[in-house]
């Protein structure tokens, strides 16, 4: 399996090596991508197609495609917050490989006319071949990622590029919900208050 090393991937990257095929990597966050709403740009084919379960990681029959030119996004969204370890990719063949992918993490509205300009939070040559690649990303740069954006600018030589499956390795935790706001005065002022109905002359707590 091809992997990137060149991002302080360290030791880590052997730990999951003999877990069973049945059973896949003990982080894989397959069940925690909410493939409902995963939306696919320029592209030919169902967006959530290539999220897989491990066992179908290696099947040809279902991909995605790009459409006008060899360009792709590919934004992912998860049931909650991922503290993010690697990236999952088999793409091809040959030349309709992508030459690299960027991510962004927490970026849902990226598209093209702006996504050139956004400096990726890490990306990644991709190498031709067969397999599931593995990339290994700065966890440190994808600590509390709700989403994933996966930009693919370019191929290795075709007009299109095809993406066959995409997975993700990580933490997972579910998503806090949002703060409550508590603003504490050294002194209330009643008129900075809401006045309950049906209580006349008296202010909201």
């Amino acid at each position: 399996m091809p992997r990137d090393h060149s991002h302080g991937c360290g030791s880590e990257c052997n730990d999951h090596d003999h877990i069973p095929e049945a059973q896949g990597h003990r982080d894989n966050l397959y069940t925690r991508i909410d493939r409902d709403n995963i939306v696919a740009l320029n592209a030919e084919g169902r967006a959530s197609s290539v999220i897989k379960p491990w066992n179908e990681r290696m099947g040809e029959e279902v991909y995605l495609e790009s459409d006008a030119d060899d360009q792709l996004i590919l934004r992912i969204p998860f049931t909650g917050s991922v503290k993010l370890r690697a990236l999952l990719l088999k793409a091809g063949p040959g030349d309709q490989t992508p030459a690299k992918v960027s991510l962004y993490s927490n970026a849902d509205a990226l598209d093209f006319s702006e996504i050139s300009d956004q400096k990726p939070t890490q990306e990644f040559e991709v190498p031709q071949g067969r397999e599931v690649g593995e990339y290994h990303v700065m966890s440190a740069k994808f600590p509390a990622t709700t989403s994933i954006t996966l930009f693919f600018p370019a191929s290795q030589g075709a007009d299109t590029i095809r993406i066959y499956y995409v997975g993700f390795l990580g933490q997972w935790s579910e998503r806090k919900s949002e703060p409550i706001i508590a603003v504490y005065e050294s002194r209330g002022n009643p008129a900075d208050h809401l006045r309950l109905r049906g209580l006349q002359g008296a202010t909201a707590p």
